[in-house]
């Protein structure tokens, strides 16, 4: 065998694949990988379909295709009152996680300290360390998961090349405040370091809270890439279609790693978001949406042992499981799996020290019959 000198030697296949592989070897309820189980507005679905039928299926502009651009700029300005180009600062990508890796790669180089708040979704630590970056780990505060202000500032040095966010935050579903951007603004304030704001869940933000986006703070914005995700929005992962927003100058970066990405994404399914995307109740809709899905999980755990942990945002619910077993969150998970017919995600793999918690994270983008047969399951451990 050839020898090979792995890039990424402790990193195995994730946990999103495990436990969905689980779940369906087990006939488990599959409440662990963040994707719903009911369509997509029937109306996209046919758009998509009109567009490849009329001819638009070859390959779209390398930026994304200029409608879609276009269309993203007025709904953000609309939203957050910024104003941004379309020609050069917006770029559709295919997915949220390309963004991120194509932010990352663009910026951070040899030697750079990039800070990560943990837990935190798995693929920024990765991203950073392929491109030989020092990630550096702070914990988000429990039991509402805080970021500690005081500690950023410590850690901040002219080493420090790079903050990721994630707001609407996975997995915790905490939020950041207005005093958070003011903070973050008054730290960042004559130094060289830039942001990645992940907010892909920008939509999905509870019990009258506001979305504080990055592009809401003009001296913020002016050092960030922000990213979010058209899946996310409107239920449909699998088409993989994102983007990424930031100045000119970063924005050519990015753009640099991007064409040896993907080059470009799926033409007719950018044209189809482009023709929705002025149909604003699609999206101002979807927090009560889920909040109504989130109170509806929690109306039917009432009667089991697990602890719910406060959810501001996003579709996941993370759930303390003390009072149930001592087992670490991993196994309990697998047990809860193989023995209860439900699967989750355990906390600990989003931290790089596997701190263990005991909490697991359930995601409730799923019809209430679900939710309620996997209530009903969980109920009786």
């Amino acid at each position: 065998m050839i020898p090979l000198d792995s890039k990424l030697p402790d990193i195995n296949v994730t946990i999103f694949t495990v436990m969905s592989q689980l779940a369906n070897d087990h006939l488990a309820i599959n409440l662990s990988q963040g994707f719903p189980d009911f369509d997509a507005d029937s109306d996209l679905i046919e758009r998509v379909t009109d567009h490849m039928r009329s001819g638009s299926n070859q390959y779209a502009p390398m930026q994304g295709v200029p409608s879609l651009r276009q269309k993203i700029a007025r709904k953000i300005r609309d939203l957050y009152h910024f104003d941004s180009d379309p020609d050069t600062e917006i770029t559709v990508t295919s997915g949220a996680t390309e963004a991120l890796y194509a932010a990352i790669t663009s910026v951070v180089r040899t030697g750079d300290d990039v800070i990560i708040f943990e837990p935190a979704y798995d693929a920024y630590a990765p991203v950073v360390r392929l491109n030989n970056g020092n990630p550096v780990f702070l914990q988000l505060k429990p039991p509402d998961y805080r970021i500690d202000w005081d500690e950023v500032e410590d850690k901040l040095s002219e080493k420090t090349r790079l903050i990721i966010l994630n707001s609407p935050h996975n997995p915790t579903g905490s939020i950041l405040s207005k005093s958070d951007m003011t903070a973050l603004d008054t730290i960042l304030d004559n130094t060289g370091t830039l942001i990645l704001s992940d907010e892909v869940y920008e939509h999905i933000v509870f019990d009258h809270q506001v979305h504080e986006s990055i592009l809401r703070y003009p001296s913020l914005a002016a050092r960030s890439y922000v990213v979010s995700s058209f899946g996310k929005t409107y239920h449909t992962t699998g088409w993989k279609i994102g983007y990424c927003l930031a100045p000119e100058a970063l924005t050519r970066e990015f753009r640099r790693v991007h064409q040896f990405l993907t080059f470009s994404s799926n033409t007719p399914i950018q044209l189809a978001y482009a023709d929705i995307l002025d149909q604003e109740h699609l999206y101002q809709g979807l927090a009560s949406f889920y909040q109504k899905k989130r109170d509806a999980f929690l109306f039917y755990m009432k009667g089991s042992r697990f602890k719910p942990v406060p959810c501001s945002g996003t579709y996941f619910q993370m759930m303390q499981y003390h009072a149930i077993s001592d087992m670490p969150d991993i196994d309990f998970a697998r047990w809860m799996t193989i023995e209860h017919g439900v699967a989750s995600i355990p906390v600990s793999v989003f931290y790089h020290t596997g701190t263990d918690h005991k909490v697991v994270r359930f995601c409730f983008a799923k019809k209430e019959a679900t939710l309620e047969r996997a209530a009903e399951k969980l109920c009786r451990i």
